[in-house]
């Protein structure tokens, strides 16, 4: 008789081996292991929360289930709020750096992920009615607020528990999951509000129950060199400590100029991609005509599972130079998706659309490692969260005022004439060739950098009493 188990000598054990090998902790350092599990049980729940309030997601669900019960302008504003959320809830990131100076980063982290299950709930909670839109809109932002709390902090838990040779590559395998659990619980949501349009009142409500098993991973993390981290943050004084006054930002790119060129450079690219996002909604439903689920799959979905499958090519790259290099090369793949959206918009082509996200979504792969390890490249051991802090700072600025650009210069255009959006969209194309070619220049001008170094202050962890 056959056996009735995938043993490891069976098809069924062999091709779970294939699927999981990347992913198994025995191909990380012994220290790395049991965090890196851990937080891989959070990366595969957590996204339960996060569909809900992406921008991708909710602009969708709101653009489609509010048509007719507000004014399409004022649902356009609503779109560029809500899209305007994920970026701009980081201008706050110097609050975040303050608030858990020398606190229990993990304690700090599971606070801050039960808000944000309340928030979620509250969503399923809100009446399809002005004041119910309303009401959801200050449930995302509330919830974008606390996640970029959870992004900073864990930024420092992952410069603790993962030496800088490996510390792309777990990240890289966490967003993997995270990303292509959000990419199936969009199309998942899409899929049913084509069907039935209250069927996120149910989906919300299970999601949060299922975000508590990530909760409960987390809870569990083991901080390397926690005791003496903190001891250090607490130390911390005087003009060198970190404060609520965003005038910080200045005095960390004033006292680093390369940080700050690197940001310089960061900023154009960023602007051009956060301009695109909402008018980008806005043309799926007013120009392609797309439902719930073709909007997802444009804004949320085909990016997500793009990121997968280019994450670990990104990752290899990403350990072996420095993030100005890798910028330099990166930003192209953004510069080029740009182009495209311009083309499919003046051509009326949706193919070229689905082709533009999918184009973005290898670029999302080598940006959320970016985002999130890029400033430990600059960063002095114990400043780590505060170099963090100031790109989360200058994020949140560009995100606040990137979404309204967007769709008034889209409002504008095609106020004029319906046939000009493309203008809207070729300049966002602009301002990202405008970053690029920045970061080539950058990295032309700091050859030294080129190459992945660690530096003196990252060349061990820290002594014991020690990662979107």
């Amino acid at each position: 008789m056959p056996p009735t188990h995938s043993g490891p000598g069976t098809t069924g054990g062999r091709l779970i081996s294939i699927l999981t090998g990347p992913f198994s902790p025995a191909r990380l350092p012994v220290m790395a292991r049991r965090n890196y599990t851990l937080e891989l049980q959070a990366a595969a729940f957590l996204p339960v929360l996060l569909v809900v309030v992406d921008s991708g997601v909710i602009g969708v669900v709101l653009k489609n289930a509010y048509k007719g019960i507000v004014t399409p302008g004022l649902l356009n504003l609503v779109v560029a709020i809500v899209t305007a959320s994920t970026s701009a809830a980081n201008i706050i990131g110097f609050a975040w750096v303050r608030l858990s100076l020398g606190a229990d980063k993990v304690r700090f982290v599971n606070t801050l992920q039960l808000m944000m299950i309340a928030l979620v709930a509250l969503i399923a909670a809100a009446p399809r009615s002005s004041v119910g839109l309303w009401m959801i809109v200050a449930a995302v932002l509330s919830a974008r607020v606390v996640w970029s709390g959870f992004v900073t902090v864990r930024s420092t838990v992952w410069g603790c528990n993962y030496a800088p040779a490996v510390r792309a590559r777990v990240t890289g395998r966490l967003a993997m999951v995270q990303t292509g659990t959000l990419a199936l619980l969009g199309l998942g949501l899409g899929w049913a509000m084509d069907r039935d349009e209250s069927a996120y009142r149910y989906f919300f409500p299970v999601g949060c129950a299922l975000a508590l098993v990530g909760v409960l991973s987390w809870s569990r993390i083991r901080v390397r060199g926690h005791a003496a981290l903190r001891r250090a943050e607490l130390a911390r004084d005087g003009r060198d400590a970190p404060s609520f006054n965003p005038l910080g930002v200045y005095r960390v790119l004033r006292a680093d100029p390369s940080y700050a060129r690197f940001m310089r450079c960061l900023t154009l690219l960023g602007l051009g991609n956060l301009m695109l996002a909402p008018i980008t909604l806005i043309a799926c439903r007013d120009i392609f005509h797309l439902g719930y689920l073709g909007g997802i799959l444009v804004s949320n979905s085909l990016p997500l599972f793009m990121m997968p499958l280019t994450i670990p090519l990104w990752a290899r790259l990403l350990d072996r130079v420095h993030v100005i290099r890798f910028r330099s090369i990166h930003a192209w793949v953004f510069i080029v998706a740009a182009a495209l959206t311009v083309l499919a918009i003046a051509l009326r082509n949706l193919p070229l659309m689905y082709a533009s996200a999918m184009l973005s979504g290898v670029g999302f792969g080598g940006g959320v490692l970016a985002w999130n390890l890029g400033h430990l490249d600059f960063a002095p051991r114990g400043r780590e969260t505060e170099y963090m802090g100031v790109h989360q700072t200058l994020n949140g600025m560009r995100g606040l005022a990137a979404p309204f650009l967007g769709v008034g210069l889209y409002e504008a255009t095609t106020g004029a004439n319906p046939d000009l959006a493309w203008v809207a969209f070729a300049v966002c194309f602009a301002l990202c060739l405008a970053g690029g070619i920045g970061f080539v220049r950058l990295a032309r001008a700091t050859p030294g950098m080129a190459a992945r170094t660690a530096r003196p202050a990252e060349a061990a962890p820290p002594a014991k009493s020690v990662g979107e």
